[in-house]
């Protein structure tokens, strides 16, 4: 049986807790959203190497080599490593890329943050962020 490359909570939890407490309110844990959101700069940069090359990538190609650095927080990048994983992504046909990583990195560092009220607000304003001004040509 094939696994899919996303996670995704088992339903019948949900059901029962709909069916059971009616009054509650659905939460991710800080593991499971940056589990999932982790996942999206590698579904992007494949989607976009597929449709910009025809391929997903190959041994060798400057962007495939960067895919690890896509999940590192910023912070702990070396600046060798930030630009290895940067120069592959600046042309234009890799925004959602960049895009893609900048919100999982805001995710990041909001969850890193030593002040509980502050890692709200951060979440809060990333939340508000991509709710409402991300540009349609970003899938």
């Amino acid at each position: 049986m094939a696994r899919s490359s996303r996670w995704t909570p088992f339903t019948g939890f949900k059901t029962a807790t709909a069916e059971e407490l009616a009054d509650a309110v659905a939460a991710g844990d800080p593991f499971h959203v940056v589990r999932l959101t982790g996942d999206a700069p590698g579904q992007c940069r494949r989607r976009v190497l597929q449709d910009t090359r025809g391929h997903r990538g190959r041994k060798g190609d400057p962007r495939d080599a960067a895919r690890r650095a896509l999940h590192t927080g910023a912070g702990v990048l070396t600046d060798k490593q930030r630009q290895r994983s940067e120069a592959p992504f600046a042309g234009d046909e890799h925004v959602q890329v960049e895009a893609t990583r900048g919100i999982y990195q805001r995710i990041i560092a909001a969850y890193r943050d030593p002040d509980q009220s502050q890692r709200r607000e951060l979440m809060h304003k990333l939340i508000d962020s991509v709710s409402h001004g991300v540009p349609a040509a970003l899938t």
